[in-house]
């Protein structure tokens, strides 16, 4: 593992193949495939693809009772942000993609999803509660700028009076600041932003294309100021690698005026646990085994606990310090958890098809 070479700007070490859903391992068959790296040398860069689709709905529900939510909207599929750690990644393999190198070149987006917004709020039965955006990939990714689509919905909800909450590690997210203002004027939005590391060459190790720290702390600070609620998530801590942040990362923030934070330890779901294995082996070998040894003493054992109730909720000696720390460092710079209530009241159905009632 450890003579990969990572591709520069990417994440993943590799393409690795799902096994869970039949999608195949390539093969050895004699011929020019099987020593094209050998003889070319590995494909130095890789280049973003982008597949228009074409959903039938675009709000997902779900009655987990591990998450605050129970609505999201993914505007993209895939990430080019290419965070080794990310749990979405084995979302791709129900494409027949690869969660590695697939999940961060290969993307879908949906440029109906504002259309397909207003057509389901539209709807006489719909009940608005807050709908979250950016809860499996990141809705201010890179090509956001290109296709607008967050920006759309923001719109839609915006005219709707439809609470919304938003989680990304981008700070295109301030691009949309006029939108976010008006929306937090009625107490119908709220933001938060993912700092992993201080440490900026890290981060371009475990989140090559998102915005480095600085940025995203940044942004936090143009947030408060802007009187938008947002909080810091100090999301994923990782044992051995960002750890050392975690108190650093709630100063930065506090002394911007964030005054709210969370934290989550790293989840290794299904193929992202082979591939952050092997990102471990091919940039830290020194530690690699440290650091899973750690992880799966959080984890029950196993690289991942998948179970409800146990999966948001790490557990034993590790887990104790750091609640401990956050806890304390929390405390010293007068910070909180976010208080998310939104007002769902205001709520207004718009037209299906976005024309004005005569009413």
């Amino acid at each position: 593992m450890a003579s990969l070479i990572p591709s520069k700007g990417r994440g993943a070490c590799s393409s690795q193949a799902p096994t869970r859903l039949g999608l195949p391992s390539r093969d050895a068959d004699g011929d020019w495939l099987d020593v094209h790296d050998l003889v070319d040398g590995p494909v130095d860069k890789l280049r973003t693809t982008v597949t228009l689709e074409n959903p039938k709905t675009i709000i997902s529900f779900n009655r987990s009772p591990d998450i605050p939510f129970d609505r999201s909207i993914n505007a993209y599929r895939g990430c080019e942000h290419g965070c080794i750690y990310c749990f979405a990644r084995p979302t791709h393999a129900f494409h027949d993609l690869s969660p590695g190198l697939d999940f961060e070149t290969k993307l879908f987006a949906k440029p109906t999803a504002a259309k397909l917004l207003r057509e389901t709020l539209a709807k006489p039965g719909y009940r608005p509660e807050p709908i979250a955006m950016g809860t499996n990939t990141d809705p201010y990714q890179p090509i956001e700028a290109r296709y607008l689509i967050t920006r759309e919905l923001l719109e839609t909800c915006l005219e709707a009076r439809h609470p919304v909450t938003i989680t990304t590690k981008s700070d295109r997210v301030v691009r949309d600041l006029d939108l976010l203002t008006a929306l937090a004027a009625r107490n119908l939005v709220a933001v938060g932003i993912s700092v992993t590391s201080l440490d900026a060459k890290l981060s371009r190790l475990l989140e090559p294309r998102a915005a480095s720290p600085a940025k995203r702390l940044d942004a936090l600070g143009a947030l408060t100021d802007a009187g938008v609620p947002c909080h810091v998530s100090v999301a994923p801590v990782i044992p051995s690698i960002t750890d050392s942040d975690l108190e650093g990362i709630l100063a930065q923030a506090a002394a911007r005026g964030v005054s709210a934070a969370t934290w989550i330890i790293v989840r290794l779901p299904h193929e992202v646990a082979p591939l952050f294995r092997e990102w471990l082996e091919t940039h830290f070998p020194e530690r690699a085994g440290k650091v899973m040894a750690t992880i799966q003493s959080i984890r029950g054992g196993r690289d991942n606990d998948p179970r409800f109730g146990k999966r948001m909720r790490p557990e034993g000696v590790w887990a104790d310090l750091y609640r401990r720390r956050v806890r304390l460092a929390m405390q010293r710079h007068g910070m909180g958890r976010p208080d998310i209530f939104l007002d769902c009241s205001q709520f207004r159905p718009p037209s299906a098809h976005g024309q004005l009632s005569l009413f």
